[in-house]
């Protein structure tokens, strides 16, 4: 009797992890971020993404081939970034969009573009995936409209086992340190409860912003100043430093102020496949000491 390769008989093994695949049956109707039941009559063929992390997310489930036009922050991966810019959430380009002849179009529930495409026959569907269960649940949502299903549950779970591989790490770090994580210098910070405040405790740091001001909240500098975080993230020392009443925190004293890195701040602040990714990345710089 023929011996299999090795090779051979570990992919079979992998592929006999892999979720059932299940067809999505049409029509599918569902409801969105808006409180609207959406009926999609057939298999959405031409996608217009007005959300990076949906179109990196579409990606990774295999319905890249469906986009036929993105917003103008979607760059991954490459294939995306090739695709036609019809603007942004809050600036689209209309008319580039009817001109693209979708099938559907995929908004956030703050873009208020659906009336104006439903009035163009346009089909859209908003998702939003702010807190961290949102992430994979939404995932999902998006594997049913484009009947990718089984591939979204592999997304899933490859998300989970990369933040776990994480988690591992910083499970054990001895000290877990304050920190204020700023994603707008206005300022606006995370709230624990969102996905990146989620990804924030992971890392193996505890948020100073309390959960009662939000998901992402405008910040009082005041609130800084009586948390006295001992680790900054997302800003300069400088900017830090000049604020008043913020120099003398022990943070900016002690010189733990980050800025984050270009990569790492765009695949933070998109929800999405990458979160793993960025999860390290962020343990990396809340605990240098586990990496080496």
């Amino acid at each position: 009797m023929k011996t299999l390769p090795a090779k051979t008989v570990l992919a079979a093994s992998l592929l006999a992890l892999l979720p059932t695949a299940a067809a999505t049956t049409y029509p599918l109707t569902l409801t969105d971020d808006l409180g609207r039941k959406v009926t999609l009559k057939a298999e959405p063929k031409r996608i217009i993404s007005m959300v990076p992390g949906h179109s990196e997310t579409l990606c990774a489930i295999g319905a890249c081939g469906k986009l036929v036009g993105v917003d103008r922050y979607s760059d991954y991966p490459q294939q995306v970034a090739r695709l036609p810019k019809v603007g942004d959430l809050f600036a689209p380009d209309v008319e580039a969009m009817v001109a693209l002849k979708p099938d559907l179009v995929l908004v956030s529930q703050y873009s208020k573009l659906e009336g104006t495409l439903t009035q163009a026959g346009i089909p859209t569907i908003a998702l939003d995936m702010e807190k961290y269960d949102e992430v994979f649940s939404k995932t999902l949502t998006l594997g049913r409209i484009v009947n990718r299903e089984a591939q979204a549950k592999n997304v899933v779970l490859n998300i989970r086992r990369d933040i776990a591989r994480v988690e591992i790490l910083t499970r054990n770090a001895v000290r877990k340190p304050t920190t204020y994580l700023e994603v707008d210098p206005t300022p606006y910070s995370v709230g624990p409860n969102s996905f990146m405040g989620v990804l924030l405790g992971k890392a193996g740091a505890r948020n100073v912003i309390p959960a009662s001001l939000g998901d992402f909240p405008r910040v009082d500098p005041e609130l800084i100043v009586k948390a006295n975080p001992e680790l900054m993230l997302g800003l300069t020392r400088q900017a830090a430093a000049a604020r008043p009443g913020w120099s003398g925190l022990k943070a900016v004293r002690a010189g733990r102020v980050l800025d984050l890195p270009k990569d790492l701040n765009t695949i933070l602040s998109r929800p999405g496949p990458r979160m793993g990714q960025a999860l390290r990345g962020l343990a990396r710089l809340v605990h240098p000491e586990l990496f080496r």
